[in-house]
């Protein structure tokens, strides 16, 4: 088994645990028990067969994004949002909307439609904060999201998108504008002991395919560039953590600056893990674009896998997808639903007085413009009317399907009520 050693400084401890806690025989023996693992190159069911993975991501559920609401040049993070309908709202009426939101954003007949279409796989971007007890509202939401995904026979794959402390330092991970994952202890400690219970939670659970430890980990921004040596010994502990209660799943790591750089590797330290990539925007859709990655999967005889790409235009979208797959890359397209949107499965109209929250939120923030921002508000009745439509439009009977945007993954469009 490789190790990863030297210029990262990875600690010998670790990598000891490591040799010690993951011996190669408990994964054979846990393969008869139906576990999707990992076999040299490919990624293999629980019968050992190839699985090719067609995902999409269920993003904007547990970890809101700005851009998804249209929110340009406003609140982006989903604390930055979340303060907003405090706000608006008041705290108690905003925590009761975001309870509402959760519970009818994905549901029952959401992962109907997309096993109807030929997906076989879902990515679910996480918040570590719904996780935070053995109680806690994330896992009594993902229960229900294993159990459908069960019911029609497809993965779930589980992303540490918004990581304590944080992984980027950016909007997509809830930090506070730095990511002091790398250099907080407390938040190491934090982190691990999510997984930790997550793992335990699902160590038995043949449906969920495997942990995608750390979202987009490090930005391409030069003064991070120091804290790229941080990233391994993060990943070696979280899977450390991972192994005290879990031997089974699948072990998913992303390289630095989004999830795009793996020189941060050389190799595997644990003989059941896979490595992915995310790509956006590149101006080319053939092979050169992923060429890396491929040499790295024949170089360290290891799966490679597309957690994310999409948000372009659907001649894009099936070119690139086509590549991936005619190099054997399993991949999750970004996203599954969207507001007033065409680059995702699923969409739903803006709702009524939508335009003023977006204006409002446009404002300056902070309580020293509180005398401006409360002139501005606009009037609670439509305040309160705006963000009780949007519960309404994000019901799956009230969005329509993208056909383009489906097509383009190679799936087929199952349309819903209201479908153009």
């Amino acid at each position: 088994m490789k190790k990863l050693v030297g210029s990262l400084g990875v600690s010998c401890l670790l990598v000891l645990l490591a040799l010690v806690v993951f011996p190669n025989n408990l994964f054979a023996q846990r393969a008869a028990h139906g576990f999707v693992h990992t076999h040299g190159e490919e990624l293999v069911d629980g019968e050992g067969q190839p699985l090719l993975l067609r995902g999409i991501n269920l993003g904007n559920w547990f970890e809101v994004e700005g851009y998804m609401f249209h929110f340009d040049g406003g609140p982006q993070s989903p604390r930055e949002i979340e303060d907003l309908t405090k706000e608006l709202l008041g705290p108690a009426k905003a925590e009761e909307f975001w309870q509402q939101y959760r519970a009818s954003y994905i549901t029952e007949a959401d992962i109907d439609r997309i096993k109807a279409m030929g997906f076989n796989s879902v990515r679910v971007p996480l918040h570590w904060k719904f996780f935070a007890s053995d109680d806690a509202e994330g896992f009594r939401l993902v229960d229900q999201l294993v159990e459908w995904a069960k019911k029609d026979g497809i993965y779930v794959i589980l992303d540490m998108h918004c990581a304590p402390g944080g992984q980027t330092g950016s909007n997509i991970d809830d930090s506070w504008g730095y990511p002091w994952l790398y250099s907080s202890q407390e938040a190491q400690e934090e982190t691990v002991a999510v997984w930790r219970r997550i793992a335990a939670h699902y160590k038995n659970n043949a449906t969920v395919l495997g942990y995608d430890l750390l979202n987009e980990p490090l930005p391409d921004w030069p003064k991070l560039e120091p804290l790229k040596r941080e990233l391994l010994p993060v990943y070696m502990r979280i899977a450390a953590g991972i192994r005290q209660v879990d031997k089974n799943h699948v072990l998913i790591l992303g390289g630095a600056n989004w999830d795009t750089n793996f020189g941060v590797f050389s190799g595997t330290f644990d003989p059941n893990m896979m490595f992915t990539f995310h790509k956006y925007w590149t101006e080319k859709t053939d092979t050169s674009v992923i060429e890396e990655y491929l040499k790295f999967r024949h170089e360290h005889h290891v799966p490679v896998w597309l957690g994310e790409s999409g948000e372009n235009k659907d001649a894009w979208v099936e070119a690139f997808r086509k590549t991936l797959e005619e190099n054997h890359v399993g991949w999750a397209f970004w996203t599954y639903k969207r507001m007033d949107a065409t680059p995702c499965v699923a969409t739903f109209d803006r709702p009524a007085h939508w335009d003023e929250i977006v204006a409002f939120a446009k404002l300056p923030g902070g309580t020293g413009n509180a005398e401006k921002r409360i002139a501005a508000r606009p009037a609670q009745g439509d305040i309160d009317a705006a963000f009780a439509d949007l519960l309404k439009k994000i019901q799956f009977a009230n969005g329509r399907v993208n056909a383009g945007y489906v097509q383009a993954l190679g799936m087929e469009v199952q349309p819903v009520a209201g479908s153009q």
